[in-house]
C-alpha cells in the first residue's frame, strides 16, 4: 500500500472517528483477495474518503477529469489511485483501466450515477455492467448515508453528522457470450444498483426504489 494512500486513510480514520458517528456494517462481506469492482451510490465529495476509512483493502477510484487540472491535485489524486474520467460514462480508455486494475486482482470503487444525487439514486451509466462483465470481477453493493449533509470539500475533515456505509453481500453477473447490446448492459446495470439500493433505506433509494416497486408489481400472485 502507497505512503500516500496510508497517509491519507489514517487522516480518515482520525477525521471520522474524532468528529461523526461512524459505523460500518458487513465489513465482513469484503472478499480479502481478488478483483472486487466496488459500485456505490454518490451523495458528496466525501464519499470516496468514508469508502476509505471503512474498507480494509485499498480501494482504487475514477474520479471526473476536472479534479486533475491543477497539476498539484493531479499528482495527489493519482498517489491515491485515482484516474481521470469523463462523467458521461463512455470514456473508453478510463473504462480499460478499470479493467486493468481489476485484473491486478484490486478493488476499483465506482459512483456509477456519475454525479452527486444527495436526495436519492439517480440512473447509473452502463459503463459499470460492461466493467464487470469484461474483468469478470465480483461486484461489491455499497449504500452510503450520511455524507448527503457534508457540503464543501472544508467539510470533509469536520463532518458533525452521523455516517454509515452498509456493504451488501458480493454478487456475480452471468456470463454472457459475444457482444452484448446496451439492451442487456442497461438491464444488468440496473440488477446491479438495486443490488446497491437494497443496502440503503427508502429515502435513499431514488429511481431504484421505483424500480424495485414495479418489480414487485410484476410479479405475478
Amino acid at each position: 500500500m502507497p505512503f500516500t494512500y496510508r497517509v491519507g486513510k489514517c487522516m480518515a480514520i482520525g477525521c471520522f472517528s474524532a468528529f461523526a458517528r461512524f459505523e460500518t456494517r458487513g465489513r465482513e462481506n469484503v472478499p480479502p483477495r481478488g478483483r472486487v469492482l466496488l459500485v456505490a451510490n454518490h451523495q458528496s465529495n466525501a464519499d470516496p474518503p468514508v469508502l476509505v476509512r471503512a474498507m480494509p483493502r485499498r480501494l482504487h477510484f475514477v474520479g471526473k477529469q476536472e479534479l486533475f487540472s491543477n497539476p498539484i491535485a493531479g499528482w495527489l489524486l493519482r498517489s491515491w489511485g485515482v484516474h481521470p474520467i469523463r462523467r458521461d460514462g463512455t470514456d473508453t480508455e478510463a473504462l480499460r483501466w478499470m479493467v486493468r486494475t481489476l485484473d491486478q486482482e484490486q478493488i476499483v470503487a465506482v459512483f456509477p450515477e456519475g454525479t452527486r444525487h444527495p436526495r436519492g439514486m439517480g440512473k447509473a451509466n452502463r459503463g459499470v455492467a460492461y466493467v464487470a462483465l469484461k474483468a469478470n470481477a465480483t461486484i461489491l453493493p455499497v449504500g452510503i448515508t450520511g455524507t448527503e449533509h457534508i457540503n464543501g470539500y472544508g467539510r470533509i475533515p469536520f463532518p458533525f453528522c452521523r455516517l454509515t456505509v452498509n456493504i451488501g453481500q458480493p454478487f456475480s453477473l452471468p456470463p454472457i457470450d459475444g457482444k452484448v447490446s446496451n439492451a442487456v448492459l442497461d438491464s444488468l446495470t440496473d440488477m446491479i444498483m438495486a443490488r446497491v439500493a437494497a443496502q440503503l433505506p427508502k429515502d435513499y433509494q431514488g429511481v431504484y426504489g421505483a424500480k424495485q416497486a414495479e418489480r414487485q408489481q410484476s410479479i405475478p400472485s
